[in-house]
C-alpha cells in the first residue's frame, strides 16, 4: 500500500518505525465509534513494515507498506500530538483446507482485475493466484464492501464462510 505523509503525528510515527525496524498498523475506519473513546477504528488491523520511501513532488513523503500479518488491537491512547498506540496482539495464520480447485472462479476473476487493473498488480512481486488464502486477503482489500463486514471476516478467521460470502459475489 502506498501512503501519503503529511500530518506531523505520522511523520514521527513513520521515523520511529523506521528508526527502530518496527512495524506500523493499519487499521479500518468504525465509523459508529467515537474518537475520544478510541473506538472509531475497528480492533483487527494489519501490521505492516516500510519498505520504501521518497519525497513526493508536493513535497509530502511517500511511503510504501507491506502487511505482514493480522493483529488484534488493544488498550490504544491517544498521545499529545493526536498520535494513536496500543497493543497489538498477533493473531494466528489463517490455516485453510481448501484446495486450489475449490477456490475457483474467484482466483480467475481476481487474476482479471490484476490484469486489467495493471496498478493493483503492481502492489504485489509475486501473485499467488493459486494461494487460497492470498486470493481471499485480496478480495477482502479490494471488495467494495463495507468495513463492517470485512472486520467480521478477519475476526472470524473462518475462510469457509469467506469462500461461500466471495463465490456468491463475484459469480
Amino acid at each position: 500500500m502506498a501512503l501519503r505523509i503529511f500530518e506531523p503525528r505520522y511523520v514521527r510515527m513513520v521515523k520511529e518505525v523506521c528508526a527502530g525496524n518496527g512495524q506500523l498498523v493499519v487499521c479500518m475506519l468504525n465509523t459508529q465509534g467515537e474518537k475520544e473513546a478510541n473506538t472509531h477504528f475497528y480492533p483487527v488491523g494489519t501490521a505492516a513494515t516500510v519498505i520504501d520511501f521518497d519525497m513526493l513532488d508536493d513535497g509530502l513523503l511517500g511511503i510504501k507498506v507491506a502487511g505482514v500479518n493480522c493483529v488484534e488491537i488493544s488498550n490504544v491512547k491517544t498521545e499529545p500530538d493526536g498520535l494513536r498506540t496500543g497493543h497489538c496482539q498477533p493473531l494466528p495464520d489463517w490455516h485453510c483446507d481448501i484446495t486450489s480447485q475449490q477456490i475457483s472462479p474467484i482466483d480467475e476473476r481476481l487474476q482479471e482485475i490484476f490484469e486489467r487493473y495493471a496498478e493493483v498488480g503492481q502492489l504485489y512481486d509475486v501473485p499467488e493466484f493459486r494461494n487460497p488464502i492470498w486470493v481471499m486477503y485480496r478480495w477482502l482489500e479490494l471488495l467494495p464492501v463495507d468495513a463492517k463486514q470485512k472486520q467480521y471476516f478477519l475476526a472470524q478467521r473462518d475462510c469457509h464462510k469467506l469462500l461461500d460470502y466471495l463465490k456468491a459475489l463475484v459469480q
